[in-house]
């Protein structure tokens, strides 16, 4: 029992220390919180909360084959990637606040905010092999033949840990949010989508140098 704790509370360090970095990710339930409310920017993040827990059963089943396929493939992840979230730079950009507070209500909207971020988590290769080094460092004490029952303890201490940061975060954050007036808004939804663009331009340019540097020998 002792040992599932622990295993349960190595597992929350390594949700944590996979969400805490304010990438991307961070800087757009920030947004969300602000414009469209707590549950908007709470829910955004459990969308990288169930991605992040999905990388860490990969990692935890040592699927060296998966690590081996995105790290060849690293260059085309990170120009997807990165043109994902330049578009959902753009688009908070170029958002009405006050057309997202009207319709902060709307359950699909709830679905959206979700998915939306699941496929920009999902599409960024860095999320993994940040798990895959907190595994390293924390060093659970489980393998493949370790039994379902211990390594699911793991996994729902990582989704455990992911989702309080998030709660924390859309919380803290949701408490300064009637502070801000529409103007203030406008200006969030302005600096968030150019900081989330620009996010998203490093990380294409980094994927297209992956892909040229091989060949600039030849001039």
């Amino acid at each position: 029992m002792n040992e599932m704790v622990i295993n349960f509370f190595q597992g929350v360090l390594v949700g944590l220390g996979a969400s805490i970095p304010l990438g991307p990710i961070g800087v757009l339930c920030v947004q969300r919180t602000l414009s469209k409310g707590r549950n908007s920017g709470f829910i955004s993040g459990m969308g990288a909360a169930f991605v992040d827990t999905f990388f860490a059963a990969l990692a935890i089943m040592g699927l060296a084959y998966i690590q081996a396929l995105i790290k060849s493939h690293e260059s085309y992840f990170l120009c997807v990637g990165g043109l994902l979230v330049v578009f959902f730079g753009l688009k908070i950009y170029l958002s009405n606040p006050v057309k997202q507070i009207r319709q902060a209500n709307f359950k699909k909207r709830r679905v959206e905010d979700f998915l939306s971020v699941v496929l920009l988590t999902i599409s960024n290769p860095g999320a993994l092999f940040l798990i895959l080094g907190l595994f390293a460092l924390v060093n659970p004490n489980i393998n493949t033949i370790a039994g379902s029952f211990a390594i699911s303890t793991v996994l729902w201490g990582v989704f455990a840990g992911s989702g309080l940061w998030w709660y924390s975060l859309s919380t803290g954050i949701s408490v300064f949010r009637n502070k801000f007036r529409l103007k203030q808004l406008w200006m969030i939804n302005r600096v968030s989508g150019i900081i989330i663009m620009a996010l998203g331009l490093i990380s294409t340019l980094k994927g297209i140098w992956i892909f040229i540097a091989p060949y600039l020998h030849y001039f």
